[in-house]
């Protein structure tokens, strides 16, 4: 299981970064190629060999709340399909009927079974062909061997991961993962939206500090501090704290007492394009899929972060906040990346230098870049 710092263990170390003026660092300068995000053959290995083979989080588990519960969407290009079954255990398929190859289910929602609505094939919640209408047009159909087609799944800790296209031992890499959610937190909004930039550029955006004061001087800067970060990785996973100047009233406060609510915020990137965002009063968990060289569809949840006993208003307070980022920092950021890709093509750099203050960018890099090697 990952080892990332405890509550109290954060904040002693932001205190002293901010008695000492100093913040995270890393022991290196990191050059990535410009090539890099402009390559398709680049953009489908890391498809093909990094989000198909590594355990990728397809939606949160409240996404399915029930038994009957779908969602079908694209990840890393192919068309999936996740169900609860009569079972409640989750399952995933490729979406796409065994007759003649049309998608089975759309969008959201709840079935007791799946019907292709081109010439009704039916298969249950667990895959299996159930029906074939005129089935003697088909003399020789073992419909047994016809069920929807499987992709391995698994459910851990509120969040449910596929992997496409499995190598020996790819499940291990979720031992690296702590747990972010908790049962009783509430989905309050659901999202889809395109970002006109690389996944890559949009990822990297979660991952620094450096930018703060210049990109939010308005928005986030007046709350928090210029380029002080926390930086911490497990496996090719990362976690970034970016600290509240209220902070400082903890200073003194017994151990027991030093919570980090409304404090901070927590950025964790779950490798290769899962970014979970934990606030004052909400959780963002974004998946950033890339559709195109130059164009990434983001698909978010947004959660309360108190549990039901008093949903209202923790709903509330959680939309609050979530009205304030979304239509501050998070609009400056996606300008900013979005910015970044119409002049990418300028040959104005052949390398994109991350200092040591952009540890965390660094260390994506060096994970994709690992993944690929171990692909090809």
């Amino acid at each position: 299981m990952a080892s990332i710092l405890d509550d109290e263990a954060v904040v002693e170390r932001v205190l002293q970064h901010i008695s000492n003026k100093t913040t995270d660092e890393a022991d290196e300068v990191w050059r990535e190629p410009v090539s890099n995000y402009l390559c398709q053959q680049r953009l489908a290995g890391e498809k093909q060999q990094v989000m198909w083979r590594w355990p990728s989080v397809f939606c949160p588990s409240a996404a399915l709340p029930d038994k009957g519960s779908y969602l079908a969407r694209e990840a890393a290009g192919t068309q999936l399909v996740a169900v609860r079954g009569t079972d409640l255990k989750v399952r995933v398929f490729r979406n796409a009927c065994r007759h003649r190859g049309m998608q089975v289910a759309t969008g959201s929602g709840r079935n007791s079974a799946f019907v292709c609505p081109y010439h009704g094939w039916a298969y249950q919640l667990d895959g299996e062909l159930s029906h074939v209408p005129h089935e003697a047009g088909f003399p020789g159909l073992d419909k047994s061997c016809n069920g929807l087609v499987p992709v391995e799944v698994r459910e851990q800790d509120g969040l449910i991961y596929v992997v496409q296209d499995p190598v020996p031992g790819c499940w291990n890499a979720l031992e690296d993962v702590p747990k972010i959610l908790n049962d009783s937190q509430i989905i309050f909004d659901e999202q889809e939206y395109v970002v006109e930039a690389n996944w890559k550029i949009f990822t990297e955006g979660f991952l620094e500090g450096y930018h703060i004061k210049p990109t939010h001087k308005e928005s986030f800067y007046p709350f928090g501090f210029d380029n002080l970060a926390l930086l911490e990785t497990f496996g090719n996973n990362s976690r970034i704290t970016f600290p509240f100047r209220r902070i400082e009233k903890l200073r003194g406060a017994p151990a027991e007492e030093r919570r980090v609510d409304g404090r901070l915020t927590y950025v964790y990137h779950l490798f290769p394009n899962v970014m979970i965002t934990v606030l004052s009063h909400f959780t963002n968990i974004l998946i950033l899929e890339p559709v195109a060289i130059d164009k990434t569809l983001t698909r978010a949840w947004t959660f309360t972060n108190r549990g039901k006993v008093d949903s209202e208003q923790a709903i509330e307070d959680a939309r609050r906040d979530f009205e304030f980022v979304n239509n501050t920092g998070a609009r400056e950021d996606r300008a900013v990346v979005e910015a970044i890709q119409k002049s990418i093509r300028s040959g104005a750099n052949e390398y994109f230098t991350f200092g040591k203050y952009e540890k965390l960018i660094t260390h994506l890099h060096r994970g994709l870049d690992q993944a690929l090697a171990d692909g090809d």
